[in-house]
């Protein structure tokens, strides 16, 4: 699977002041995403943070490193590789004591992948403790301790101090007090010192071709040296921009939820304005019919005016009627009691000229 974002959380970075050591720098200006990162390959973990592109974290996690709570909410380690201390800033004691159990938790499982390397590399080892000048012919003696050295294992013994006259005197040095008492067997020892001569031609063009396997091997080991520090670089680089990517990915994936939950957050907003313009209809619908309510309310109140001055008008009216019937009343009585009068004066005058009518 590669390498994968573990946990994260987010603080202030920091890095120690490289010329005085005591102050600490910040390298971001507001707190960003710092994430634990395992590479199954390798059984590595890593710690990465990035501001923008730029890489302000790449520590990986050894068993030797140690994560120090400096206060309520802040804590800091050392990276020997990076020659730097890093510092960071928590918005809580909550996630600083969190990082930390995360920081001690991988820390040790950094531990137990290492020695399960170590014994699998012991294990590989162990088969091949042989050297190549071990592996000798039945003519040749066996390699000693000095032949081990020369052909890479040491550097003590040169080719100049296991010289063929050198060798040959000390297989020639206990055979020679039996030549000198039995001559009868000369032929013997003749053919014994040929094997001997014979066998000391051949150790010593092993020897010569050892040393020539040891330069060899030697340029060999260099040019894999340097091979293996362009790949180890190469590797670095490509670590380098893996966690970029993991990072980029998860920022990415980050930035997708934002996206996704402010695209929810806008179709609800966007639901609420369609209610609310819908309210608003309805609000200009009420106020349409208040203010032809108000219109007829004002319409009815004017006319109640007119009605109630109308009904003024009449009761005055009414009034002035009931006092002019008053007086008609009046002036009727009188003319009655007037009339009555005058027709009382008729009737005696009436009488009054029957009598006379009579009396004539």
């Amino acid at each position: 699977m590669g390498e994968q974002p573990i946990y994260s959380t987010r603080a202030h970075v920091f890095q120690i002041d490289p010329n005085t050591k005591k102050n600490w720098m910040p390298t971001s200006k507001h707190a960003v995403t710092v994430s634990y990162f395992y590479d199954s390959t390798r059984n590595v973990y890593r710690i990465i943070s990035l501001d923008g592109s730029k890489a302000i974290i790449n520590s990986t996690i050894t068993p030797n490193m140690t994560f120090t709570k400096t206060s309520h909410k802040f804590g800091q380690w050392a990276d020997s590789r990076a020659n730097t201390v890093y510092g960071l800033g928590f918005s809580s004691e909550h996630h600083l004591a969190k990082f930390a159990d995360k920081f001690a938790e991988y820390k040790e499982a950094a531990r137990m992948a290492k020695e399960k390397s170590l014994e699998k590399m012991d294990l590989a080892s162990s088969p091949s403790q042989e050297s190549p000048a071990d592996i000798h012919s039945p003519l040749t003696p066996p390699v000693t301790a000095d032949l081990c050295r020369i052909n890479g294992t040491g550097d003590d013994v040169t080719l100049s101090d296991v010289s063929p006259n050198s060798m040959l005197q000390s297989d020639l040095s206990p055979t020679t007090p039996t030549l000198a008492h039995s001559p009868t067997t000369n032929k013997h020892w003749e053919a014994e010192l040929a094997t001997l001569k014979s066998n000391n031609a051949k150790l010593t063009a092993a020897l010569l071709e050892s040393t020539a396997n040891v330069k060899q091997w030697k340029q060999q080991l260099a040019a894999y040296q340097e091979e293996a520090e362009r790949l180890h670089k190469r590797v670095s680089e490509l670590e380098s921009q893996s966690s970029q990517t993991n990072v980029i990915k998860s920022q990415k994936t980050e930035l997708n939820q934002t996206i996704e939950e402010l695209e929810c957050t806008l179709k609800a907003k966007e639901e609420e304005m369609v209610r609310l313009k819908e309210e608003v209809e309805n609000a200009k619908q009420l106020q349409t019919q208040k203010d032809e309510l108000t219109k007829k309310l004002e319409d009815t109140d004017l006319r109640n005016k007119e009605l109630e001055e109308q009904l003024a008008d009449l009761e005055q009216r009414l009034e002035a009627s009931q006092v002019d019937q008053e007086n008609l009343r009046k002036n009727l009585k009188t003319l009655l009691e007037i009339l009555d009068g005058k027709i009382f004066e008729l009737t005696e005058l009436r009488d009054n000229l029957a009598k006379l009518i009579e009396d004539s």
